[in-house]
């Protein structure tokens, strides 16, 4: 088993054996079986309902479905962890700086969090997966849980490409981001394909089937078409009540995609409806509503936390031309939030959030703005 083993306490064992539970509502937990799943690796995390887990191994290039279970709601008083990424260390037996934190999911019913640590750099890091609750952060024991699998046929090779700083392996982008939608596990990343930039929807329960689409975007930053960068993160929303996915890339275009067009074989062609500035890295998604109104928070490396209202966004016009600052759709920066990599909506009025600072990563429960 290539997933991490390290000894667990009895107390984190007892509050993840829902990992191992059954749902009452089988029929989506249909295919799942008991034992170890064999990831090569670990990074974005999704939520669907029932308490499943989405897991994606870009290196494996698969994603992994995990009956999370549904435990009993969760307090909305969330503790801070200060120093998560110390306590997370120290239970993988090492230091903060041999780890890198790679997701953060709650569950939407029970309010359980997750997060997904890859353990060392390069092609020997592994895979870990942490829960934390309670105030307690906990590694969850893979060694028994109920899965299913998803292969990608079409991801690039795993193999280095490229030289000095310029060396690359795509396969690490197989899956850069996921999300539950209308009953099927959209995935974004790379494929093998002319077109790298793909959209996959694979159906679940896990059977084989997927509908793989390229896509295409405008980037106002750079001035012209890509195909080969990939969507950096996504989420679901209804734009004039059509499901879309908004997705948003490096340097950093903001693009809707209807679901209807992901289709099998599909070339998607994206519509930019902001350009929020280059020489950034968008890192994490969520949306909200407060006082009547739609909001998407998007954290970033370089421009803070970017606050997005969606009213308009259904007839706002795609940007086609070369555009030198900010464009589109517009952002206000909240600037109380500094230095979050990655953010999940706890409930209603609350996300939950990775803040580094010079002490370390701290997970934290903030009002949304």
């Amino acid at each position: 088993m290539n997933v991490l083993k390290l000894k667990t306490t009895a107390a984190a064992l007892a509050g993840l054996s829902a990992l191992a539970g059954l749902s009452a509502h089988a029929d989506l937990k249909d295919g799942m079986n008991e034992g170890a799943p064999e990831m090569k690796s670990i990074g974005a995390l999704a939520f669907g309902p029932e308490g499943i887990l989405f897991a994606a191994d870009p290196i494996g290039a698969a994603v992994f479905a995990i009956d999370a279970g549904g435990s009993a709601a969760a307090a909305d008083e969330f503790t801070k962890i200060e120093k998560l990424d110390e306590k997370i260390a120290a239970l993988l037996g090492t230091t903060a700086d041999g780890i890198s934190i790679e997701d953060l999911a709650v569950n939407p019913e029970s309010h359980a969090v997750y997060v997904s640590v890859q353990r060392g750099r390069g092609p020997d890091a592994k895979p870990a997966l942490i829960h934390v609750a309670g105030g307690k952060v906990e590694l969850v024991a893979m060694d028994k849980v109920k899965f299913s699998r998803a292969e990608l046929t079409n991801a690039p090779e795993d193999k280095e490409v490229g030289e000095g700083r310029r060396a690359q392996n795509l396969r690490t982008s197989s899956i850069t981001d996921m999300a539950w939608v209308d009953g099927k596990v959209a995935v974004a990343g790379l494929s093998n394909e002319e077109f790298a930039s793909t959209l996959r929807l694979l159906d679940f329960p896990f059977d084989g089937k997927a509908a793989s689409s390229s896509v295409e975007i405008f980037h106002g930053a750079h001035g012209k078409l890509e195909t080969h960068s990939p969507i950096r993160t996504l989420l679901p929303l209804d734009i004039a009540g059509e499901p879309n996915i908004v997705a948003s890339y490096t340097c950093t275009p903001l693009v809707t995609i209807p679901v209807k067009q992901i289709q099998p074989k599909a070339h998607i062609k994206g519509n930019t409806v902001a350009e929020l500035g280059n020489r950034n890295q968008p890192l994490d998604m969520i949306e909200y509503e407060k006082d009547g109104k739609q909001f998407i928070l998007m954290a970033n490396n370089a421009r803070g936390i970017m606050k997005i209202g969606t009213e308009g966004m259904e007839s706002a016009k795609s940007i086609s031309e070369r555009i030198s600052d900010t464009a589109g759709v517009g952002y206000d920066t909240i600037e109380e939030w500094k230095g979050v990599t990655q953010l999940a909506k706890l409930n209603a009025t609350q996300a939950i959030v990775i803040q580094k600072d010079d002490a370390g990563a701290h997970l934290a429960p903030v009002a949304l703005p």
